[in-house]
């Protein structure tokens, strides 16, 4: 089964978390201890990356220790091409599609790309957006924010990576957001496409993540929640709670 398969599965019978490690905020053997706790916890993959430009062999050893302390799968989540580390079981081959520059559209993925057909990772083709306020990632990915009052935006952005035939539309408030992505935007990129919606940024509050579900999000993505956390599991269950138990639209 692969990692798509396996979130696919996942989503029909309820919804996915998955707890992102940014490689560069702890050493590899914390990181593979976090992402244990996580997978207590109940999460069902681990994201790997972040907004700085770590190289490949500093990532690999993150994602060899989270390999073996957790159990689950280990998708990259990377800055760029220098960041594909061969052991990862698959990568989120993203697009910034609302990003001002080339790089971010498709100058790094065509340099990764001759390295994920050698190593053999399972690639799964995303579209990524980042809304208001986008924090770090807007800024490194020179985006041109979606405005949290502007659904229709992130509709026509949604419908386009759908039509590009990207398996997941990612939803990026960016790290550390006060707020979430608002659930209006969620509901109506919901009602817009089939593929997977994912929401990641700002969400904090078992209350929150419910919130998104319910309107119609199928994966969601806490990250600065686990690295501001003294018990990463105990802070982790009751927002995967939430998501497994929230009502789907």
């Amino acid at each position: 089964m692969t990692v798509l398969e396996r979130l696919r599965g996942i989503c029909a019978r309820t919804r996915a978390h998955l707890t992102l490690i940014d490689p560069d905020k702890q050493a590899p053997a914390d990181a593979g201890r976090i992402a244990a706790l996580a997978a207590r916890a109940g999460s069902d993959a681990i994201m790997i990356g972040g907004s700085s430009q770590m190289m490949r062999a500093e990532v690999e050893r993150t994602v060899k220790e989270i390999q073996a302390a957790a159990g689950l799968p280990a998708i990259l989540f990377p800055s760029g091409a220098q960041a594909v580390a061969p052991s990862a079981d698959a990568i989120f081959f993203m697009s910034l599609l609302n990003s001002r520059s080339p790089q971010y559209l498709m100058r790094e993925q065509k340099n990764a790309a001759p390295f994920l057909k050698q190593a053999g990772i399972e690639t799964i083709p995303m579209g990524y957006l980042i809304v208001e306020p986008g924090m770090r990632a807007g800024e490194v990915g020179q985006a041109d924010l979606i405005r949290r009052d502007d659904p229709e935006e992130a509709v026509r952005y949604a419908l386009a990576a759908e039509a590009f035939g990207m398996a997941v539309v990612y939803l990026e408030a960016g790290s550390g957001a006060p707020e979430p992505v608002p659930v209006s935007m969620v509901r109506a990129v919901r009602a817009a496409v089939s593929i997977l919606v994912c929401v990641g940024g700002g969400i904090r509050k078992p209350e929150q993540a419910a919130a998104i579900v319910a309107a119609g999000a199928d994966i969601i993505v806490t990250g600065t929640l686990v690295e501001a956390a003294a018990d990463v599991e105990a802070t982790l269950r009751p927002v995967i709670a939430a998501i497994k138990s929230a009502p789907r639209p």
